[in-house]
């Protein structure tokens, strides 16, 4: 284990902290350009099978996680990023992986759009109560001064205002919601690129010896959670397409979201940010692979037509 990852802090001044806002705003403003008030009535004509699916990423994989926590997290940190990682909701790479293996690719979209206008609440609010029931991270919480009050009251007002702007502008102005979605996405990518490049300049050392031990975590909870989504939707009786789509709705989350929470909230805690920050690389990957097996397996089954959002990969 890295002596002291608990202890790697990484500071940020007022206009940093600000700047990370920004881009948190930013990043749920892109999300909301690519909803459409047609995802949320399909919900209406298929309520039995989203909300499932959706009680699947808010519940159940916030709760697994916890107790997963105490059997393979080494730290309090790294329990810490796990639970903010189950904590945010699925990512738009979901859609283009459920495409991509020939399943459900509607219900998909649908789970995406419940799951991440449902973020603004669930998210900060399953952090708080499954961290805070954590011996370990409740302690961390402690330690760091977390007003959790303050907390929930404004990542839910960062989060919502954005996401029903960018709601707002799809629907009004569709086509330049589309011609800038894509561009607003890069740029918030690319700024929190840059606020981790900061961070490992500074902590390299320290989160660099972390990273042996950060891996088989990672790995064995986007494991869970794909297996999670797969296993519920098969003992549901629910037909393959479904199955896939389930599968990576709850395999894959945005961790950049959740990175940037750590990183304006939670002092960026060292394990915390190398479990999120590693999450929005291996998600893809596995579900890379785990799509493109799918599509092999069953070849005679049609690929989905286009995107309804013409999603991007997220992390």
């Amino acid at each position: 284990m890295a002596p002291g990852l608990d202890d790697v802090i990484l500071n940020l001044d007022a206009s940093a902290r600000s700047g990370l806002s920004f881009i948190l705003a930013l990043m749920m403003f892109s999300v909301g350009l690519g909803l459409r008030v047609d995802d949320f009535r399909r919900v209406l004509r298929r309520p039995g099978i989203i909300l499932f699916g959706t009680a699947l990423q808010v519940i159940a994989l916030p709760a697994l996680t916890f107790l997963l926590t105490f059997a393979i997290a080494p730290t309090a940190s790294i329990a810490l990023g796990m639970m903010v990682v189950a904590a945010c909701p699925g990512g738009n790479a979901s859609n283009v992986l459920t495409q991509a293996a020939r399943g459900d690719t509607a219900l998909s979209v649908s789970l995406t759009a419940l799951s991440s206008a449902l973020a603004v609440l669930t998210t900060p609010f399953n952090i708080v109560f499954w961290a805070g029931l954590h011996p370990r991270t409740a302690s961390l919480l402690s330690t760091i001064g977390l007003d959790r009050g303050a907390f929930l009251s404004e990542t839910a007002l960062t989060l919502g205002l954005p996401l029903a702007s960018g709601l707002f502008l799809a629907e009004s102005a569709s086509r330049v919601a589309t011609r800038i979605r894509k561009p607003l996405h890069t740029f918030s990518l690319l700024a929190l690129g840059g606020f981790i490049v900061g961070a490992l300049v500074t902590n390299g050392s320290p989160l660099a010896a972390a990273g042996w031990f950060i891996f088989p975590v990672l790995v064995i909870q986007d494991a869970m959670a794909l297996a999670l989504g797969y296993g519920s939707a098969r003992l549901a009786g629910l037909d393959g397409a479904a199955q896939r789509a389930f599968t990576f709705e709850t395999g894959i989350r945005n961790s950049g979201l959740g990175l940037v929470i750590l990183l304006g909230h939670f002092k960026g805690l060292g394990g915390a940010a190398l479990i999120t920050a590693g999450w929005g690389v291996w998600h893809l990957i596995s579900g890379g692979a785990l799509a493109a097996w799918w599509s092999q397996k069953d070849p005679a089954l049609p690929v989905a037509s286009a995107l309804p959002l013409e999603a991007e990969p997220t992390s």
